[in-house]
């Protein structure tokens, strides 16, 4: 069942669903999937909206680490040029198989039970699926297939929704305009504001320049009070876990602490 909500909230959600249903990634639903959605404050001031997926998870077979690590930029080749673009919105722009959307339902109550509840179900990638991940690498992969054949001297790195390229001559415009129509035959968008195209190059928590490559300052918040702070100290340790020697035993317990 829905969580009980604030008026202001459940105004601010209506926002957040119009936003979705307009954009394609939602449709009105009559699942008896029915799990509850809630909202948190950034710490920009904005909210975001989550769906409580943990009953639906506990359902579902895990498909496991596709990618087991992250590509380290420490192997790619001095002096070679590189070009580094994030996928917008990555998850919504992954279509789910029209049998499996009727999983990810939710409603937003109305005030009093006035009216029947509004329900809806995602039609692309849910945030918080256990799967989500692993189908985002499978897809941008699959995606991403035909370039590695066009440009076969170019090094080409993905980790989630982050691609990075590589290759002796410098990249020009027809060439970011070649990966964006490879990547939006199949439905993905790079970001243009997040285009690097000169020194120094970040990249999955390092920092690329012409002379070196070195990780990028992190700074760790150990005073763990909520859910949101551990989850928050597992990101920022992803980054560091290649140049630190953290395995996965070392972070074993804190994974234990998100269970709640």
């Amino acid at each position: 069942d829905q969580w009980p909500m604030t008026e202001e909230r459940l105004q601010i959600t209506r926002q957040f669903v119009a936003e979705h249903l307009a954009a394609g990634r939602i449709k009105p639903s009559v699942s008896p999937w029915n799990t509850p959605i809630f909202l948190i404050s950034k710490k920009s001031g904005k909210w975001c909206l989550l769906h409580d997926l943990r009953k639906i998870n506990e359902q579902m077979q895990p498909m496991g680490a596709v990618q087991p690590g992250m590509p380290s930029p420490a192997m790619l080749p001095s002096g070679w040029r590189v070009i580094i673009v994030d996928l917008k919105d990555c998850f919504f722009t992954i279509p789910l198989h029209p049998r499996n959307t009727r999983q990810f339902a939710f409603s937003i109550p109305v005030t009093n039970k006035a009216a029947p509840s509004e329900r809806y179900e995602w039609v692309v990638l849910p945030q918080g699926m256990r799967n989500s991940p692993t189908l985002c690498q499978l897809y941008v992969a699959w995606a991403l297939a035909p370039l590695r054949e066009q440009w076969p001297n170019t090094i080409i790195y993905h980790y989630m929704d982050d691609i990075l390229c590589c290759q002796q001559e410098a990249f020009n415009d027809d060439s970011l305009t070649q990966l964006s129509t490879v990547l939006a035959s199949k439905g993905l968008v790079i970001a243009p504001e997040k285009v690097q195209r000169s020194a120094p190059w970040k990249y999955l928590g390092w920092c690329i320049s012409d002379a070196k490559i070195q990780p990028q300052k992190v700074e760790l918040v150990t005073n763990l009070r909520t859910l949101t702070d551990v989850q928050t100290l597992l990101g920022d340790i992803q980054w560091v876990r290649n140049c630190a020697g953290i395995s996965n035993a070392d972070i074993a317990p804190l994974t234990l602490l998100l269970r709640g």
